[in-house]
């Protein structure tokens, strides 16, 4: 089947539009998120419905093409576009339901974390999702989800309780407890292996609009200092409280200077805030700020309080690690190389875990390690090509300086894509042996021919 005949079977079969190489438009079509990847579809699908998600699978597989699914946010893998293949574009199915009474949300898988948090908060209710309001909420679930709710209420997968899914075959399945629940597993953490997911169903929790959170900022050469207070404050934090430690260069609006800084980050998911006031007094005390911000803020508020951080467009390379904790000489090891960092844009966060997340049993999702008491993320952005070589070289040699503390696995979504390799080695890496073999059972039983492969992906032998 030539280039033209699949565009004329695919805009025979769908609702939605079909952008080829001669249309207007094409090339803004076809960006994704990191500028790193520039790659040439032969044709992107903007499915107008979720019938129109088989019909392009099918197509696809009869002109023996491969097929990238594209959801609503940033993919720093660049996973969501081929070149001489088809990208499904999912970004216009972006509709959210509330239901108030029974304390669920379902998405589309064009939705993003803002959209479903305005759409969640004008009914006082929030779902654990990520932490950039950009964040496409198809992806992030198929990853993990880790964000501000992580520690009182669990991962996004933690509170997914039901999807719909379009196999390879074109077979639209349910997935929920009480039906194909191998399925639902499989998709809590595993990634786009097993299908395209056309609804998510996510329990929700009682939240805001008012949060207390804030931020500690300090200057070098504080930074080692106030990571050990911060460490031993963290050891027995109330699960309402969730700190991320961020080092970055601050933007230039930002009016702190031009020098990196450390952010000691916080948010209290408790509608006590004289309590989380409490809860923080003894950071301050053990390490006081050279700057602070902390008052009462809404929901929406912090949860896009850093999207200009992740602008469209930059070049961006990103490593992780799960951390078993962060004795003196980890912290010694990641300051070390953390002070050279120059350039703005890119960051390293610490995600401090425990809490709900850390009650759920090892093999209920796919997830790769509940052992983690944080965990570690190294986002590098820039703009100039020519500064790769240089960049990303500084990103792995932090990976590497922290992988003796690392407790195993990677999260798949703060990775960015390395194509060298062996695949199953790659996934064996990310998900350890138990859980990898359990994912590749799934992995033959709905996508044996491997047609979701462009992801971090289960190859199933």
């Amino acid at each position: 089947m030539g280039a033209q005949d699949v565009s004329a079977e695919l805009r025979g079969r769908v609702r939605g539009r079909v952008i080829c190489p001669e249309d207007a438009g094409y090339d803004d079509a076809r960006r994704v998120w990191n500028g790193m990847i520039d790659r040439r579809p032969l044709a992107i699908v903007r499915a107008a419905t979720t019938e129109d998600v088989a019909p392009v699978i099918l197509t696809a597989r009869a002109a023996g093409l491969a097929i990238a699914i594209r959801g609503g946010g940033h993919n720093v893998a660049g996973n969501g576009t081929v070149d001489g293949g088809i990208v499904l574009d999912l970004g216009e199915l972006d509709q959210v339901e509330v239901d108030v009474a029974a304390g669920t949300v379902r998405a589309g898988p064009g939705v993003t974390l803002g959209t479903l948090d305005r759409a969640t908060q004008a009914h006082g209710l929030a779902v654990p999702v990520g932490v950039i309001s950009g964040t496409g909420v198809a992806g992030l679930t198929l990853g993990g989800g880790v964000g501000w709710l992580t520690r009182p209420y669990g991962l996004t997968v933690d509170n997914l309780l039901a999807a719909e899914v379009v196999t390879a075959s074109g077979e639209l399945v349910h997935a929920s407890t009480r039906e194909n629940e191998d399925l639902l597993w499989g998709l809590s953490g595993g990634g786009g292996n097993f299908g395209v997911v056309t609804s998510f169903t996510f329990r929700a929790f009682p939240l805001g609009p008012s949060i207390f959170g804030g931020t500690f900022f300090y200057r070098r050469p504080r930074w080692a200092a106030a990571l050990r207070a911060w460490a031993a404050w963290t050891a027995e934090l109330p699960d309402a409280m969730t700190p991320i430690a961020t080092i970055l260069v601050p933007p230039a609006d930002w009016e702190l200077g031009e020098e990196p800084l450390l952010l000691l980050q916080f948010a209290w998911a408790d509608a006590d805030h004289a309590q989380g006031e409490r809860v923080i007094a003894p950071l301050r005390a053990a390490a006081t700020p050279d700057v602070e911000l902390v008052e009462p803020t809404t929901w929406l508020a912090w949860q896009s309080a850093a999207d200009a951080l992740f602008p469209k467009g930059v070049r961006a390379y990103w490593k992780n690690a799960g951390l078993g904790g962060l004795a003196d000489d980890a912290i010694d090891a990641l300051v070390g190389i953390a002070e050279t960092l120059d350039w703005p844009g890119t960051g390293i966060d610490l995600h401090h875990m425990g809490g709900a997340f850390a009650r759920v049993p090892e093999m209920a999702t796919p997830f790769p390690d509940r052992s983690a008491a944080y965990w570690l993320n190294i986002y590098g952005f820039w703009r100039d090509p020519a500064d790769d070589p240089a960049h990303i070289a500084w990103i792995r040699a932090l990976a590497a300086a922290m992988e003796p503390f690392s407790t195993g696995g990677r999260y798949v979504n703060f990775l960015a894509s390395e194509t060298a390799g062996d695949r199953t080695a790659q996934a064996l890496a990310v998900y350890g042996p138990q859980k990898l073999a359990r994912l590749v059972e799934l992995k033959r039983r709905y996508d044996p021919d491997n047609v979701f492969r462009l992801n971090h992906n289960i190859p199933p032998g």
